[in-house]
């Protein structure tokens, strides 16, 4: 990773794998974006952060293969293989971004899921805003449903202080 300690580190949030090791849709999305903000200079690393769910590999290991095919090198890349919640992806990428001297963390995620992720990021002390990828060619209802959901999860996770 490049030292340049103004500039911002992405932390890319997983999402499912499928079968075969394939990235969902959502997990594609984030680590192309992420990968274009490095190749754009926005970003002078990225930390991919997201365990293994229901299918190996983990989250992180899949994104930074989406990443390498988009033309990010494997200096420029940090996994995190352990998170299964937005949570713990704030607080075990923490001491990461700590090591590499982030000041700023861009957070990338989708748009439903973005007001959680900046709230849990800011309770575990990172000063952070949100790059979201488009949400070209999903289903409607699909988004809705992410949206509801993400509604109740925010509610919860600031009621039972999630990240503090």
């Amino acid at each position: 990773m490049t030292d340049q300690n103004d500039s911002p580190v992405a932390l890319v949030l997983g999402a499912a794998v499928r079968p075969g090791g394939r990235p969902s849709p959502a997990l594609e999305r984030r680590a192309r974006h992420a990968a274009a903000l490095w190749r754009d200079g926005h970003v002078r690393g990225i930390v991919l952060s997201g365990g293994e769910q229901t299918h190996p590999p983990s989250e992180a290991e899949v994104m930074a293969q989406v990443c390498r095919d988009a033309g990010v090198p494997d200096a420029a890349m940090v996994i995190e293989p352990a998170a299964s919640t937005t949570e713990e992806n704030m607080r075990l990428a923490r001491p990461i971004l700590d090591a590499l001297g982030a000041h700023e963390v861009i957070v990338v995620t989708d748009h439903y899921h973005a007001a959680r992720a900046r709230l849990v990021a800011r309770r575990v002390g990172l000063r952070a805003r949100t790059s979201c990828p488009q949400l070209t060619g999903a289903r409607p209802w699909r988004v809705a449903r992410a949206w509801t959901r993400e509604a109740v999860a925010l509610v919860w996770y600031w009621l039972r202080g999630a990240g503090r």
